[in-house]
């Protein structure tokens, strides 16, 4: 591991560094001043390190945190390797093949709170917000259109709601097919957000029931999982009229001419979190300054992602074919703070991809209890839950503690500013930040979820 030492003064010579835990050492300076205290380090049980991810821009924070150096300064040798699908990555944690990894926000929650695979997974880490959009096909988008409001120079006004989307689907309804629609995963943060967009518009996006895992109980709208490189793909084969993804697959649909973004999910709910990076709670109790030691490098990463000017350069990293492999031009759409909707409808977007501002990287709470909330809503919780218990699970799953120790760190070192470490109990103040005006208040949860028309309601 690299030694850092602390300048103190022209006389003074470094303290020595000793292991967190461990008593601190001071070695006297010349003349009769003494040495501050010394930075603590951190004795990595594990350095060598395997971690997994799937090909979207919001791994930027693992590219950039290996590219850059991050984990080396933190004494660490990470590899980082894409997997294929969501399921592979959450079984490859769990089973240990996989040190850690990129993640879908939803993944470690569901396996808590025992929906799919159950496992004790955790989190201390928020690797982004926004990111994600909704695209619909060329034909979808030509029957939409005439049903959106136009602004002056006649370009669509945006949010667009789902409520220009509800007579196509009645379209379809009468010639007999299905509207169909395509998420990534059953527990992720784009199934919860294009059903949220649906059913704010009083369209049906199907309940989950015993007898119907793929959530279509008195669906108006199909939805389906699709792998998100596949996105573009089987949209313009047709097997799907539209799908929710994250970057770059839905700029990739306009570069590509096959689909049109007809909103973000910065506009469904602002500044949303969106994936986090997983550990099992196993791994985080064996190694605990390993965990520290990924943590701080990360949110270094997440910092020099949002710093200014550091776009471009990130953009270049991503589009090697060992991370997103996209088109250089395709990631900038939206990585450099535009985003393309209709074909030559570039808008300036400064916020589609947060990975440090806003407090992003911290775990909070009211994130976690989100989401539990969107799988109670849809049945994927299968009956009702006390408010004490969604805290509690959120508790189990997030690590706001291990954030904490490595950012302390972090600022000891002059990487971030005290003022980047957030004042909080774990719960953000209640929003209404959504594309209804809804307000969500993490603490509680019962009352956001009978605030619905649409979905379970409970006691």
């Amino acid at each position: 591991m690299k030694n850092r030492y602390l300048k103190i003064s022209a006389s003074v010579f470094a303290a020595v560094l000793v292991s967190c835990g461990g008593k601190k050492k001071h070695e006297a300076a010349q003349g009769e001043v003494e040495a501050a205290p010394a930075i603590p380090t951190l004795e990595i049980e594990k350095p060598q390190l395997k971690f997994g991810f799937i090909k979207l821009t919001d791994m930027a924070p693992l590219a950039i945190a290996k590219e850059k150096g991050f984990f080396e300064d933190e004494g660490l040798f990470v590899s980082v390797e894409a997997q294929s699908n969501w399921k592979n990555i959450l079984d490859r944690v769990i089973d240990g093949q996989l040190d850690g990894s990129h993640m879908l926000a939803g993944q470690p929650i569901a396996a808590q709170a025992g929906f799919g695979r159950q496992a004790e997974l955790v989190t201390a880490y928020s690797m982004d917000l926004n990111g994600n959009g909704i695209t619909v096909s060329n034909d979808v988008w030509a029957k939409m259109k005439p049903n959106v409001k136009k602004d002056s120079e006649g370009k669509p006004v945006h949010p667009i709601s789902a409520k220009a989307l509800k007579p196509v689907i009645t379209e379809y309804k009468k010639e007999g097919k299905p509207f169909k629609m395509g998420m990534v995963f059953p527990v992720s943060t784009h199934n919860y957000e294009i059903r949220y967009w649906l059913a704010a518009a009083g369209i049906h996006p199907g309940m989950y029931t015993a007898s119907n895992i793929q959530g279509q109980v008195d669906a108006e709208v199909l939805l389906s999982v699709t792998p998100p490189p596949q996105m573009p793909a089987t949209l313009e084969a047709g097997t799907i009229y539209g799908y929710c993804v994250g970057e770059p697959w839905n700029q990739q649909a306009v570069f590509k001419g096959i689909g049109v973004p007809v909103t973000t999910n910065y506009d469904i709910w602002k500044n949303n979190p969106e994936k986090v990076f997983v550990m099992t709670k196993q791994f985080m109790e064996k190694y605990p300054n390993t965990s520290v030691a990924v943590t701080k490098a990360l949110i270094r990463a997440g910092k020099w992602l949002d710093e200014p000017g550091n776009r471009k350069e990130a953009v270049q990293i991503l589009s090697k074919p060992g991370y997103v492999g996209a088109p250089v031009d395709v990631l900038a759409n939206s990585m450099t703070g535009t985003f393309e909707f209709e074909k030559g409808d570039k808008r300036e977007m400064p916020d589609f991809n947060v990975f440090y501002k806003y407090n992003a990287t911290y775990p909070f709470y009211s994130d976690a209890v989100w989401f539990l909330t969107q799988m109670r809503r849809w049945g994927q919780i299968p009956e009702a839950k006390s408010a004490d218990w969604y805290a509690s699970k959120a508790k189990e799953v997030y690590r706001p503690d291990v954030w904490l120790k490595a950012a302390k760190l972090l600022v000891a070192e002059g990487k971030i500013p005290a003022t980047d470490i957030p004042d909080t109990d774990g719960f953000k103040p209640a929003t209404q930040d959504f594309i209804d005006g809804n307000k969500y208040d993490g603490k509680d949860p019962i009352g956001y979820i009978n605030s619905f028309k649409i979905g379970n309601k409970d006691k």
